[in-house]
């Protein structure tokens, strides 16, 4: 939704019901030229009790059924991320595998779309992946540390243990390595997944 000039600039930002990650709604400010937004505020986030530092951005951009995911980090400083759709649409995925949380094993879904005002926190540890509705989208990320393929794991978008419902509209496009990723419970038996830290904060 396309906010007027008059209205507030401030990121409206709530608790998902995964623990530690959250919506952020934001002002799109548009026009006959096209729009403008703020996706990314750290006061606002502060004000929830998220203290994010970013270290790296990335930006993806995929077609219509492309299934990316399900990816987490085991870097010993944690790695949260900020998630924005930039152009296009798309259902974002969190999957809570931490050992320990309280929300261990939620799945949430949000769907992302560039010309509205959301963006996701996903807490260090929980796993994330997206699915394209549009023809095609792009999505920009902020990670709290940078990536290390040694300590980038993946689990199968597809595990029937997770059940993840992908609102895909034809076949599924993945990566040879996600397609081949392990299942849940076997990154979980080789002692392969994060342990839930309680404070958001990274």
């Amino acid at each position: 939704m396309v906010a007027s000039a008059e209205g507030s600039d401030v990121v409206n930002v709530t608790p998902l019901a995964i623990a530690g990650c959250f919506r952020a709604e934001s002002p799109v400010w548009g026009d006959d030229r096209g729009f403008f937004r703020e996706w990314f505020k750290a006061p606002d986030l502060s004000a929830a009790g998220v203290t994010f530092h970013a270290q790296q951005a990335n930006l993806s951009f995929s077609a219509r059924n492309v299934v990316r995911g399900l990816h987490y980090s085991l870097a010993d400083e944690g790695q949260a991320k900020t998630v924005t759709c930039v152009g296009g649409t798309l259902v974002d995925v969190l999957v809570d595998i931490r050992e320990g949380s309280p929300t261990f094993g939620v799945v949430e879904l949000v769907e992302l779309v560039a010309e509205q005002g959301t963006t996701v926190y996903l807490a260090s540890g929980v796993a994330h992946g997206f699915c394209v509705t549009s023809e095609t989208a792009s999505l920009a990320y902020l990670l709290s540390s940078p990536y290390n393929p040694e300590k980038e794991l993946e689990i199968n978008p597809f595990d029937a243990e997770i059940a993840i419902p992908w609102p895909l509209t034809g076949e599924a496009l993945v990566s040879p390595k996600d397609a081949a990723a392990p299942t849940l419970a076997t990154r979980r038996d080789a002692g392969e997944l994060p342990v839930f830290q309680p404070s958001s904060s990274l």
